[in-house]
């Protein structure tokens, strides 16, 4: 696999675990407990199972003196399948350790018993343990605040500042000073040869900030930049002049996200830079996102033939191997069944909406009238977070957030992909029922 596929792979692992983060807490959150049977446990790295489970035992006894029956037995049944999930670990793992156990209430009035851990895709530093009527997923929550990392790049006719911002802690990488002539030249000097030699030392000055942004913003190891997005900074017109030479990394070009006029040069330019781009660099990914759908539009409006829409059409792009970007609405709501004929034992794939789950006839043999055994149910979206890298594809989850957003969810059903080379969708032989499923038989 190319240094770049590694890049692209490990950027979209990234995003599948913050969806099914996102996805886990709205599910979480949804639940609700009778009395405070529900508990929350949080371990961060370098906790001691042996602490929590002794406090779980204490908490057995403590919990063995609750007056209501109900309460007290469902309090003790939550304590019980906590320790039972503490077993399964002899030691906190790398990112720390979360567990969540209790009787909830489903949406018909019935109970239901949960119990997870979970492995954080990366380091959680909160101690927790609450028992409650509701799950508690605030730490959850802080595992999706951007941890990206910044590049500023302060320009000026004095000298340049390079550095980063991450999270709130900002860092210099380097500064370098320059000594670029005035407008005017002293007395003595041809006009023509002093203006050349301006644009000159002017041009040199360009291209050595330009060679240092590579060297601090693209890692050699991946070939990739290091950093989520660029903001040029400056008081006079060099930052543009930067951001438009083509002395400038293409790569680093790709991330500029900001540029912004300064009063200063320097640390309090930095600074000033910083202030000035606070709200887009919350919204990065909106504008990453923005970015991706404008790409698939701009494929749409140029007709080059190297996109595909809606899930019919889209899986079959996936089967064939030419989806290189997988577009995937967040909060896609469509099943994937996988189901089985039990007299003649062919399996079939069918991809169903709500609406359609409701309509019998998708879980019944038209022939033979024999009701078809469901051997798996899952959302769509979880089938292709599980599957995706079978395709050689990249997934990218999008929101309806922005303008692009909300028109690629509502126009063209959610789910598209940029394919790397033109498809004849209509040369597919695989059968298609009126409702326009996508089914595959084996």
């Amino acid at each position: 696999m190319s240094e770049r596929a590694d890049h692209g792979k490990a950027e979209g692992d990234k995003n599948i675990e913050v969806w099914k983060i996102k996805r886990l807490i709205k599910t979480l959150d949804s639940y609700r407990g009778n009395g405070t049977s529900m508990i929350s446990i949080i371990m961060p790295q370098g906790g001691q199972i042996s602490r929590v489970a002794k406090m779980l035992t204490e908490e057995a006894g403590t919990a063995s003196n609750i007056k209501s029956r109900v309460n007290r037995l469902s309090v003790l049944a939550a304590i019980t399948s906590a320790q039972q999930k503490l077993k399964l670990f002899t030691r906190v793992p790398a990112n720390g350790l979360v567990i969540y156990t209790g009787t909830v209430m489903t949406d018909d009035g019935k109970e239901k018993k949960m119990s997870m851990a979970i492995e954080p895709f990366k380091p959680i530093n909160i101690s927790l343990y609450l028992c409650d009527s509701k799950f508690h997923t605030e730490p959850l929550k802080e595992l999706l605040e951007s941890d990206d990392t910044f590049g500023f790049i302060v320009m000026d006719g004095n000298g340049s500042l390079f550095g980063t911002l991450s999270g709130n802690t900002r860092e210099i990488l380097h500064k370098v000073s320059v000594d670029l002539p005035k407008k005017h030249g002293r007395g003595g000097q041809s006009a023509l040869r002093f203006a050349r030699l301006r644009v000159e030392k002017r041009h040199n000055y360009v291209r050595k900030v330009a060679e240092l942004s590579t060297q601090f913003f693209i890692n050699p190891a991946t070939s990739q930049p290091n950093v989520a997005g660029i903001v040029l900074a400056g008081s006079a017109d060099f930052k543009t002049e930067l951001g438009q030479s083509d002395m400038f990394d293409p790569r680093l070009q790709a991330k500029i996200i900001n540029v912004v006029d300064v009063s200063y040069g320097g640390e309090n330019g930095f600074n000033q830079a910083i202030e000035l781009s606070a709200d887009i660099l919350k919204n990065v990914k909106f504008i990453q996102e923005k970015r991706l759908i404008g790409k698939y539009f701009e494929e749409i409006a140029q007709n080059t033939g190297k996109y595909v829409y809606g899930v019919d059409d889209t899986l079959k792009a996936l089967d064939a191997g030419a989806v290189e970007t997988l577009l995937v609405w967040e909060n896609l709501d469509i099943n994937h069944y996988t189901l089985k004929n039990p007299t003649s034992g062919e399996t079939m794939v069918k991809i169903l909406t709500k609406e359609q789950e409701k309509d019998r006839s998708h879980f019944v043999d038209a022939e033979t009238n024999t009701d078809l055994e469901v051997v798996e149910q899952k959302s769509l979206l979880e089938w292709l977070a599980e599957e995706y890298t079978k395709f050689g594809c990249t997934l990218e989850f999008v929101t309806n957030k922005s303008q692009e957003g909300s028109q690629f969810c509502r126009g063209f059903g959610g789910i598209g992909g940029l394919l790397r080379y033109q498809l004849d969708l209509g040369a597919f032989e695989e059968p298609e029922d009126d409702d326009g499923l996508y089914e595959d038989s084996d």
